[in-house]
């Protein structure tokens, strides 16, 4: 499948989720993650914040269990800026977090984090494919973060459901991912 066709299908599918489902998955999406990602030697841990209007996986489970388990972890999240680029900015408290005008949530203030220290970054996508390639929204915010991240910095993509076999028309600014999780499975690649 190409992207557009790939990103078109599983934002259907991932908006036609019922509540309980949608519930139910972000709980067992959380449970892989810490059971089969590696955080011993994450210093910083960069963390998207899910739009909720487009049921992207609810990463608030994951910050918390973070805070929570591994308080030595710090959290960063990206902010769009006015180049239309991100910025990345610790996570102090949830009084830092607004929803803009796209409806994102994101940092309004903080101390920035520099992208080189970043040593795992979590991806949102729509879909992924069995050689990590993903599709995300289309307007390449992430392939330009994670062109600028350490080679050794991990890419792990969440997603609900499982890869496509292949996705077509992939790029050559397409940064692929290291690894993926959904609820029920870890990939790696």
């Amino acid at each position: 499948m190409d992207k557009q066709s790939v990103r078109d299908h599983y934002l259907k599918l991932r908006l036609a989720l019922p509540k309980s489902e949608f519930n139910s998955l972000n709980q067992n999406l959380c449970t892989v993650f810490f059971s089969s990602v590696e955080l011993f030697e994450i210093s910083i841990l960069h963390l998207f914040l899910p739009i909720l209007k487009k049921k992207e996986p609810n990463t608030w489970l994951i910050l918390h269990r973070l805070r929570k388990e591994y308080p030595r972890i710090r959290v960063s999240m990206p902010k769009i800026n006015e180049a239309h680029e991100l910025t990345h900015f610790y996570f102090e408290d949830t009084h830092q977090v607004e929803e803009n005008k796209w409806g994102i949530q994101e940092p309004q203030w903080g101390t920035q984090t520099p992208i080189e220290k970043i040593d795992l970054v979590i991806v949102p996508l729509l879909a992924f494919d069995r050689k990590g390639n993903r599709v995300g929204y289309g307007k390449g915010f992430y392939d330009r973060f994670l062109s600028q991240c350490r080679p050794d910095c991990k890419k792990v993509g969440i997603s609900f459901f499982d890869p496509v076999d292949e996705i077509s028309g992939i790029d050559n600014f397409d940064v692929k991912l290291t690894d993926c999780v959904t609820p029920t499975k870890f990939y790696s690649f």
